[in-house]
């Protein structure tokens, strides 16, 4: 579970680069003391996300964390409750291996690789699925973070979204006047009420 969790916080850090170039369609005023044609660029054209901070907050990011939780803990006992059964018939067998002929030891321990291997197939294609609802999931969070950002970014006037994390620093200093997490993630989590009524 922490691998999917890893992997969500990277796709969810991914999604801010992802967005970083989002032109807004306006023209940027000329420089008319110059003799060749140049853009001026606000310094407010930029701006930065923490995406750890925007993981941490972000209640529908929260919500598909407790669901992996819950799945996972779900799927890890299942297979404990399957493996600790294996283990008994396992032991029972050994325990009374000296008294079955050679034509019940060689059926039982057919069976028993049988049920290992069906134990290991089992764990396979758990882990098979939660990777797989892990993917849907990651391209939920994507779209709504890319589509919020990509409104969002047009509505301010922002020319580059980039993001910030300590976990993964892509930019080592940024004045905290650009940081524009808290208000992102207002967006994002009043978009995510709306959604979930």
């Amino acid at each position: 579970m922490k691998k999917i969790l890893a992997n969500l916080s990277n796709v969810a850090a991914g999604v801010v680069i992802a967005t970083a170039l989002i032109s807004c369609g306006k023209e940027q005023p000329k420089n008319t003391t110059s003799t060749t044609t140049s853009t001026t660029v606000k310094s407010e054209a930029i701006v930065y996300v923490n995406s750890d901070s925007l993981l941490n907050n972000y209640e529908y990011f929260k919500d598909v964390k407790n669901v992996f939780l819950d799945k996972s803990k779900k799927a890890q006992s299942d297979l404990t409750a399957k493996g600790t059964a294996f283990q008994k018939e396992v032991a029972q067998y050994q325990q009374n291996a000296a008294n079955l002929s050679a034509d019940q030891r060689a059926s039982t321990e057919e069976r028993l690789a049988r049920k290992q291997q069906e134990l290991a197939a089992y764990n396979q294609n758990a882990g098979n699925a939660l990777a797989n609802e892990e993917a849907v999931e990651n391209e939920k969070l994507y779209n709504k973070v890319s589509e919020f950002l990509k409104g969002y970014a047009k509505t301010k006037g922002y020319k580059m979204v980039l993001t910030y994390s300590k976990s993964n620093p892509t930019v080592l200093f940024a004045d905290e006047s650009l940081d524009v997490t808290k208000e992102v993630l207002v967006g994002l989590n009043d978009a995510y009420k709306k959604d979930k009524k």
